[in-house]
């Protein structure tokens, strides 16, 4: 910075995609702060505080920073295409879409709190929606569902939506495994040889008379 002998003069701030309405952007700033106001997703840049100090020197000093604006998403990330259960050896076939924001946000995928490993994945594609070039970001999970997959009878699909770190929002689902049909159990009776001998007598003493 300017060295103690020097004297300040004027200090600047400065937007370097400087166009008349940007300038009023930071007209209201001091020496220690940029003041910015009606906010956009144009305003993203690179600011510049610009330091001059007094004659005969004239020296002056600049320091820069990049600001990005965002725009968060108004609602949580959504998931499509499920079923409320799955039974062993079935395919899982899903998709979670977050909402509208400005940069995209990114997902993530977990089964009963893991992440899941990539090659379940499909994407991650991003679609460009309204006037404002906002975006949206969908990722699908697919597998074959396995016993570990439920953890006391249920299987739980989680999907994770964050952007840098000002925004992270979950949505979860809670499968049941189909429950299996139990098989029919074969009933074995056993008689007394008694009573089967007093039957069969009783059948052979039907065909005799006195």
């Amino acid at each position: 910075m300017l060295g103690y002998s020097a004297r300040l003069k004027t200090i600047v701030w400065l937007y370097l995609k400087r166009t008349d309405r940007d300038t009023r952007l930071v007209e209201n700033s001091g020496a220690s702060q940029v003041y910015l106001k009606r906010l956009e997703l144009a305003s993203s840049g690179r600011y510049r505080c610009e330091v001059s100090g007094e004659a005969p020197s004239f020296t002056t000093v600049t320091e820069h920073n990049d600001m990005i604006t965002v725009a968060l998403p108004d609602d949580g990330p959504k998931i499509s295409g499920g079923k409320p259960r799955y039974h062993i050896g079935e395919q899982v076939n899903v998709n979670c879409t977050s909402g509208t924001s400005k940069p995209a946000a990114n997902l993530q995928w977990y089964i009963n709190g893991e992440q899941v490993n990539s090659s379940f994945l499909r994407g991650p594609y991003k679609k460009i929606v309204g006037r404002e070039s906002l975006e949206t970001t969908i990722l699908g999970l697919t597998f074959k569902v396995q016993p570990h997959h439920f953890k006391g009878g249920d299987m739980k699909l989680k999907c994770l939506a964050t952007i840098s770190s000002i925004y992270w929002k979950s949505n979860e689902e809670s499968v049941e495994g189909e429950k299996q049909p139990k098989p029919p159990v074969l009933e074995i009776k056993r008689t007394n040889e008694m009573d089967d001998d007093k039957s069969r007598a009783d059948r052979v003493q039907g065909w005799y008379y006195d």
